[in-house]
């Protein structure tokens, strides 16, 4: 089946993919957005397994993260976007207008743009009480949840630039901080683990994995039981926050050999704007930012990549008829 020739279709559903679609809709480009399960996530992207927001602007009162997402998913609906809850299968960005196959049925959707606005998802340790307490005081972001813990305990798990970054962040916060390391040696950059070693709040367990985040029963994260993986002794972390820092994946699965990616696996963009190495294709969010990773900085990239759509299609393309 084919649908007709779209001005706009924006594929992911944060805050990089609502703020996409606001301002498109806004621009009268009737957009189309598919907020579906994209490699395993959820509508609404990674908000949506996080209780409390208190960084975002306009919230005095802190607001959890699936209502965020209410928010900005409703305000989509009222300016006009049309938001079907189904998978991207497929694109083809070889030929214009661009294909978007989407659902079980593979349903064929043209577009003269397409916004990528599909995210990232962290890596996790894999544990069962990890997951089960996710939200509970597990965390993958320092900068989003540091403040939570301010004046106590926390654990960060990682050996790269990324976990001495939120470590060194953590123990401007809390009481102190332990980084928990599998190996007997840090992949970071040396000038990060000088500051890192510096740091009279930061302790270092290296050789180290964690067994068990606890405590699952409480609902709430008491401590972390951790292994020494040379002398295979355990012993318990006390903590009331645990932070994986082992780095993200970003959703690129579909894009991979049609556009210019990072090493990292990023979508590369070009400087100072969300265009992409296609153009007519945009991005935006966490799946072409792997420095700042926050909801206020993706919701602006959104913005970028509808203004951007709006004026490549103006300067490029033909004009907005549906």
């Amino acid at each position: 089946m084919t649908s007709g020739i779209r001005n706009v279709i924006i594929v992911g559903s944060g805050p990089a993919g609502h703020s996409a679609a606001i301002y498109a809709a806004r621009a009268n480009l009737k957009p189309l957005m598919f907020e579906g399960l994209v490699r395993g996530g959820i509508p609404g992207g990674q908000l949506m397994i996080t209780n409390d927001v208190e960084n975002y602007p306009g919230f005095p009162e802190k607001i959890t993260g699936p209502s965020l997402m209410k928010a900005f998913r409703e305000q989509s609906v009222v300016q006009g976007v049309e938001i079907v809850t189904d998978d991207v299968n497929h694109v083809d960005l070889g030929r214009r207008p661009f294909t978007v196959l989407a659902g079980d049925d593979r349903i064929e959707h043209k577009t003269r743009t397409l916004v990528i606005a599909t995210g990232a998802q962290a890596k996790w340790l894999g544990l069962e009480s990890e997951h089960a307490l996710q939200g509970r005081g597990v965390s993958a972001c320092a900068v989003c949840d540091g403040a939570f813990f301010r004046n106590q305990d926390v654990v960060v798990v990682g050996g790269g630039d990324t976990a001495m970054e939120e470590a060194m962040y953590l123990s401007g916060l809390c009481k102190s901080v332990t980084l928990v390391h599998r190996r007997d040696a840090f992949r970071a950059s040396k000038t990060m683990q000088d500051r890192v070693f510096r740091n009279g709040k930061i302790n270092v367990l290296l050789n180290a994995v964690v067994e068990e985040v606890l405590d699952v029963s409480k609902g709430e994260v008491t401590g972390a039981r951790v292994r020494n993986v040379k002398s295979g002794e355990t012993a318990l972390v006390t903590a009331t926050g645990f932070f994986v820092a082992i780095g993200h994946t970003p959703n690129t699965d579909l894009f991979a050999g049609q556009l210019e990616l990072h090493d990292n696996g990023y979508i590369k963009t070009r400087p100072g704007t969300s265009h992409t190495s296609v153009p007519g294709v945009f991005a935006c969010g966490d799946v072409q930012d792997f420095t700042y990773r926050q909801a206020v900085t993706a919701a602006g990239s959104g913005c970028m990549a509808a203004l951007d759509a709006e004026r490549w299609m103006a300067m490029y393309d033909s004009p907005h008829g549906a």
